[in-house]
């Protein structure tokens, strides 16, 4: 990563304000919209399915954009580089918030993750560079407090936005906080050194580009096409699957290849990208879920929605707080292992939900998972990026974080996909069980509003077979990410303590 201009700038304080603003605009919209899909799915007339695209295209784009960040960073100065993503970033929020359609929002969404990638990295780089080294680590204890404060405040902040104007405010949002970061920076922010010899290698990073696009679009239109019985779909995993295989023979046969081969070779740094990738999966798929599960199924307003998913950030904050004082007194397979089991058991209690459930057990529930990630994100970067030779740390830190994009972009595909094919089964099976003789409609109070022999009857019959079919796809994608959580575990085996002398390398995961 190409570094500032070197020093202790006068104006430290006004930079570390810029950055932490930038920081936040980013958090902010890793969870502000999530609530907001089952309003914007209203405006576009979508499907469930359809709606996530909002979601993965945003995840897919910043996936692919934020390994070649040290590149951009180091060929054309940070300095610029943060300028242009924050403004980028600001500018494609508001075509968010102006988007007329599914498509058009989609396409404004990879914009804004194709910017926003760079954000957090560059927001360490530039408070590593301006403070001296023993000052280092309350800056970066700052820094964590705005990456963390996205997700305590976005479902909130969305939902209030959403409520007392419209989701689209969820995007307009982000124009002031860019603005102002921009100025900052554009003003206090020295100027940073260009390398213009600076190489990537730009065809293995086209080539897993290509095959990540491929993948998410797959994935994305399958169920609405019908999987393999559409041509389309048949294209789109060829050109992932033949993507992927040219990305594979020139990474083994380049001499300077987008990603070192070499890296594969530390047992800890495969397992941890393994594992991140699922906890990205189980993690952000489970977002996906319960804002329309709240409104959709509960009839929660969606304020209300958005109070009862707040705390799940109160409870990773005060787990990092308690992972931070165990770092290093305890066995980092340890923490893991409690951030799976809370995780874990999270899944498990949501499997038992119905729309009856209290708002105190959703919010107890969501502290637990809270606390589980908590548990997980600071220990997994440190032991997968620790035993890498310092020099590939930066290269390994990109790649670690790609598959933890990829996971979720993939994660929020198939639940959604799911969700859908199990309500149209589950409504398929009650259905059987539903006829004119059926002994239950000798009550009168339900003959009068269910009765199969009126329209209306029929109407009200049907939407109450529907809502109890997706309440059992609910419960199985539950049921998959309790279990994708679990089959995890046997990774802890893998991870070695590092050697001794060795540092741990801590990232901070947006």
């Amino acid at each position: 990563m190409a570094s500032a201009q070197q020093g202790t700038p006068d104006n430290r304080t006004a930079i570390t304000l810029c950055v932490s603003l930038a920081t936040l605009m980013q958090a902010l919209d890793t969870t502000i919209a999530n609530v907001s899909l089952p309003h914007m799915q209203g405006s576009f007339a979508a499907g469930p399915d359809q709606i996530a695209w909002v979601l993965t295209s945003y995840i897919t784009a910043a996936a692919i954009m934020t390994p070649p960040t040290g590149y951009l960073a180091s060929r054309f100065g940070l300095k610029q580089l943060f300028l242009v993503a924050i403004a980028g970033f600001t500018v494609a929020s508001m075509l968010c918030g102006v988007a007329q359609s599914l498509t058009q929002i989609v396409l404004f969404r990879i914009l804004q993750g194709a910017f926003g990638a760079a954000l957090v990295p560059l927001s360490q780089s530039v408070l590593m560079n301006i403070y001296p080294r023993e000052q280092q680590g309350s800056a970066m204890a700052l820094f964590g407090l705005g990456v963390m404060a996205g997700p305590i405040l976005g479902p909130v902040l969305g939902g209030w936005l959403t409520e007392n104007y419209s989701w689209r405010w969820v995007f307009y949002i982000n124009l002031p906080i860019g603005v102002l970061g921009f100025a900052g920076l554009s003003v206090f922010l020295p100027a940073s050194r260009q390398n213009a010899n600076e190489k990537l290698d730009w065809f293995g990073f086209a080539s897993l580009s290509v095959a990540i696009g491929a993948l998410q679009i797959m994935l994305d239109r399958g169920e609405t096409l019908d999987w393999f019985s559409s041509a389309e779909i048949w294209i789109e995993t060829i050109i992932c699957v033949s993507a992927f295989y040219i990305f594979l023979v020139h990474t083994f046969t380049s001499e300077r290849p987008f990603v070192r081969p070499a890296l594969f070779r530390d047992s800890n740094f495969v397992a941890g990208t393994l594992f991140i990738a699922v906890v990205g999966l189980t993690y952000y798929a489970s977002l996906a879920l319960q804002p329309p599960y709240l409104q959709d199924l509960m009839n929660y307003p969606v304020i209300t929605s958005g109070l009862v998913m707040g705390p799940r950030g109160l409870g990773t904050m005060a787990a990092m707080l308690v992972v931070g004082r165990l770092t290093g007194r305890v066995d980092t397979r340890l923490l893991l292992g409690v951030g799976l089991g809370l995780t874990a058991w999270a899944f498990y209690d949501m499997t038992g939900w119905t729309p009856a459930v209290s708002q105190g057990e959703i919010i107890a529930v969501g502290l637990v998972q809270g606390a589980g990630l908590g548990f997980l994100f600071p220990p997994l970067s440190a032991v997968a990026l620790a035993t890498l030779p310092p020099e590939r740390r930066t290269e390994g830190a990109g790649i670690y974080n790609l598959s933890r994009n990829i996971g979720s972009s993939v994660g929020i595909s198939i639940v959604n996909a799911l969700l859908t094919t199990n309500t149209q089964v589950n409504h398929a099976d009650i259905s059987t069980h539903v006829t004119a003789v059926n002994r239950a409609f000798h009550n009168p109070e339900i003959a009068h509003f269910l009765s199969p022999v009126t329209g209306a009857g029929r109407a009200a019959l049907d939407a109450l077979i529907t809502q109890q079919a997706q309440v059992i796809a609910y419960i199985d994608d539950y049921k998959l990410l309790m279990i994708a959580t679990l089959a995890v575990v046997p990774l802890l085996v893998i991870f070695r303590k590092p050697r001794d002398g060795a540092v741990e390398h801590h990232v901070i995961v947006d």
